[in-house]
C-alpha cells in the first residue's frame, strides 16, 4: 500500500508576519492620505509621516522604493476610494441624474465640514505641485481625472436621454469642465473655510446644463 507523501495543508491563521506586513503598509497608506489631503506633497517630509504612523524609515523602504513611489501608491488608493464614491452616487438608477450630482457634491461638502475645511482632494492638491513631480506622476494624476470625468459624462448622458438637460450640451466637455471648476471650488473652500464656493459652483454648473 502506497503512503501519501504529499505535504499536509496547514490550517489556521495565516503567518503573523504576513499580517503585520499588510497592516504596516495599510497604515502607511492611511497616514499618507490623512496628511497629504491637508498638506502638500513636497512640503511634507517623509519623517513627518513616519513619525505620525510610528513606522521606522527602514520599514518604509521595504514597501516603497522612494517617496515618489509612495506618492503614486497614495494616488492609487485615493483613486480607488473616489471611484467607489462616484459609482455610489452617480450610478443610482432610481435617482434622477442631476439629483445624483447634487447628492455627490453635498456629500463632499459634508466631508470638508467634518475636517474644518482643512482636507481637500489629494489629486487636486498634487495638481498644485506639478513643477516638482515627474512625468510618470503627472500621467497618473491625469488618469484619475479622466476616470472621474467618465463617471460624470455617463451621468450627463443619461440626463440628456431623459430630456432633463439641453439637447445641445456636449456632455464630454461638460464633464471635463465640472472637474476643472470643482477642484477650484475645493481650494477656495479651504481658503475661506466655507461651503459657499462649493454650493455656488454646483448651482452654476447645473444652470449651464439647462441653457
Amino acid at each position: 500500500m502506497n503512503k501519501n507523501t504529499s505535504t499536509p495543508i496547514r490550517r489556521g491563521r495565516p503567518p503573523k508576519i504576513a499580517r503585520e506586513n499588510a497592516d504596516t503598509k495599510a497604515l502607511l497608506i492611511r497616514t499618507g492620505l490623512e496628511t497629504l489631503t491637508e498638506f502638500g506633497f513636497s512640503a511634507t517630509g517623509l519623517d513627518t509621516i513616519l513619525k505620525k504612523a510610528a513606522v521606522p524609515k527602514g520599514s518604509f523602504y521595504h514597501y516603497f522604493k522612494s517617496k515618489e513611489a509612495y506618492g503614486i501608491a497614495l494616488v492609487d488608493a485615493y483613486d480607488s476610494y473616489f471611484i467607489a464614491k462616484l459609482t455610489h452616487y452617480l450610478q443610482q438608477e432610481d435617482v434622477p441624474p442631476l439629483e445624483r450630482i447634487v447628492n455627490f457634491t453635498q456629500s463632499a461638502i459634508k466631508g470638508m465640514k467634518k475636517y474644518d475645511y482643512k482636507r481637500g482632494c489629494l489629486v487636486g492638491n498634487l495638481n498644485q505641485e506639478l513643477n516638482h513631480l515627474s512625468e510618470e506622476f503627472k500621467t497618473r494624476l491625469m488618469q484619475s481625472y479622466t476616470a472621474w470625468q467618465n463617471h460624470v459624462e455617463l451621468c450627463l448622458n443619461q440626463a440628456k436621454q431623459q430630456g432633463t438637460i439641453a439637447s445641445h450640451v456636449n456632455t464630454k466637455l461638460m464633464s471635463e469642465y465640472f472637474w476643472i471648476g470643482w477642484e477650484g471650488a475645493v481650494m477656495r473652500a479651504k481658503l475661506t473655510k466655507s461651503n459657499t464656493p462649493l454650493t455656488l459652483y454646483t448651482e452654476m454648473f447645473l444652470r449651464a446644463l439647462l441653457t
